[in-house]
């Protein structure tokens, strides 16, 4: 089943049907149907065997290579996580407390910083065909860095001595595993079969969002916005939008690791996993501590 997520269409193995076959291209070409006899699982390449001169079998010159598990998936989603939890307490820890405007300022700056790297390294590993570790850690830090400088900022701003559970940035943490923990569970228990229409409108929902997200910063500099960005109600239902796409962005990174696996992606490939479940993590986060930091006013 072709993709059309950017994360994922760059590897050709997740576009494999379920059967390890590569779907139809469109040309006419033969592929091979379930049911049909195979010759060689598609997801494998066998060592290459030899003889010597007496007739006896050598030894195998190249190794199969190691495919993507479940193990590997939540091993370097854990990194990748961990890198950002660290870069983020240490931003956290390392920019100055807020109490005047320059606070402000430092923070406000360590934020636009860290998203604007953090987009563009998403741009690069969303479109390259052969996913680097490095560049997805890159994001990690990236992302580290923004989410430590606004957390620290929307504390500063909507915690209050009798705030409960620890205070806004503990409560959108909370959540955001909840709301994690909660779409896996939905997705084993009751089976969810991902189809091209659902998969169309999510992506189309998130480019939208993207484009509407641009769209306000630009008019921001003209000093007109719609506040999808504000604290009032446009701003609570552009976030609850958000909120709700950020799960059903969950359910097709589920659904293409469970293709990825199923289908013998390549061991590497893994990275590719934990930056799109990343990605559908830090978009529920964020909008939930606005969500959060809106219902706090009131």
């Amino acid at each position: 089943m072709q993709s059309n997520n950017p994360v994922f269409r760059r590897s050709e193995e997740f576009n494999r049907n379920p059967y390890g076959n590569p779907t139809a291209q469109g040309n006419g070409a033969p592929y091979q149907g379930y049911g049909a006899p195979q010759t060689q699982f598609q997801g494998y390449a066998p060592p290459q065997q030899g003889y010597d001169e007496q007739g006896r079998m050598l030894p195998p010159t190249q190794a199969p290579a190691r495919r993507m598990t479940i193990d590997s998936v939540v091993q370097t989603t854990a990194i990748t996580l961990g890198v950002v939890l660290l870069v983020a307490a240490a931003t956290w820890f390392l920019t100055p407390a807020v109490e005047d405007q320059a606070a402000l300022g430092t923070l406000g700056l360590a934020v636009m910083l860290g998203a604007g790297v953090a987009f563009i390294l998403s741009l690069v590993n969303s479109f390259k065909r052969v996913i680097s570790p490095g560049l997805v850690i890159a994001f990690a830090v990236a992302e580290g860095v923004a989410l430590g400088a606004l957390s620290k900022l929307y504390d500063a701003l909507f915690t209050t001595p009798d705030s409960a559970f620890g205070g806004i940035v503990v409560q959108a943490v909370v959540g955001t595993f909840a709301a994690f923990a909660g779409t896996l569970a939905a997705y084993k228990f009751f089976d969810i079969k991902v189809g091209n229409k659902f998969r169309t409108f999510v992506i189309a929902a998130m480019f939208g969002m993207v484009a509407l997200g641009l769209m306000e910063l630009v008019l921001s500099m003209f000093s007109s916005q719609l506040g999808l960005f504000g604290f009032g109600p446009m701003g609570l239902i552009f976030s609850v939008v958000g909120l709700v796409l950020g799960v059903f962005m969950l359910i097709l990174d589920f659904d293409f690791v469970e293709q990825g696996i199923r289908n013998g992606l390549p061991e590497r490939e893994s990275w590719r996993a934990s930056f799109g479940l990343l990605v559908s993590l830090v978009w529920i986060y964020t909008n939930l501590l606005r969500i959060l930091a809106i219902l706090q006013q009131d």
